[in-house]
């Protein structure tokens, strides 16, 4: 299956993104960490995109689709795949459907995910990260077993840039503006399928597993 998950950032999409990859084996397609791997090693692409990523704001389109093209083409993607993080804007979504054309393929579904705005600022200033090994927590739901320091190597947790609260707001904001659009856009292709994030995650995932198998 060849699928794209939508939904504000902090709703919860990178965790049912693992869980349908696991239980579709596909591969799992997010550009959020494609650009953080770039980031971390410097890359020129990463210097780049990193500019925007602090500011809360998105990277331009030429960059992002060249690196989704580029990913959707290797093997491991002949039997599907699942888009997190990408398209987020309408230009995007029809620069997708160009390469998706030309290379004779077509999408499946797209899955969106509905949280509400408070919900989201509030999971997002409590995600932890540490600094060494990227291990990732949050203060309520998933904690460290030492306040502070990480479960795994012992460093410091660290609050990303594109996690502070300003930032999150910021980046609501940009969601609501560019992506938010994308609902209507696959709504009217017969693609789109809603599903409640507030929900437990494996219920989620359940229900989405579900919907996909009558399509």
């Amino acid at each position: 299956m060849r699928l794209i998950l939508l939904g504000a950032p902090g709703a919860g999409k990178g965790t049912q993104a693992v869980n349908l990859s696991q239980r579709l084996n596909i591969p799992h397609i997010s550009t959020g960490d494609i650009f953080r791997a770039n980031i971390k090693e410097g890359t020129e692409l990463g210097k780049k995109a990193k500019e925007y990523i602090d500011q809360g704001l998105l990277v331009p389109d030429d960059l992002t689709v060249s690196i989704v093209k580029d990913r959707i083409q290797k093997p491991d993607c002949s039997n599907g795949f699942l888009l997190d993080g990408f398209p987020r804007t309408i230009p995007q979504a029809e620069q997708l459907d160009e390469v998706l054309k030309g290379m004779g393929l077509k999408l499946d579904a797209v899955i969106n995910l509905e949280v509400p705005d408070e919900v989201i600022v509030k999971r997002m200033a409590g995600r932890r990260v540490c600094r060494r090994c990227g291990m990732a927590y949050h203060v309520v739901t998933n904690p460290p077993r030492v306040e502070g320091k990480c479960d795994s190597c012992g460093d410091e947790l660290i609050i990303r840039d594109d996690d502070k609260e300003e930032t999150v707001i910021e980046r609501l904001k940009t969601y609501h503006e560019k992506t938010e659009p994308l609902i209507g856009y696959y709504k009217e292709k017969g693609l789109l399928l809603q599903f409640d994030g507030m929900k437990a995650i494996l219920e989620t995932t359940s229900e989405i597993m579900e919907a996909l198998l009558k399509k």
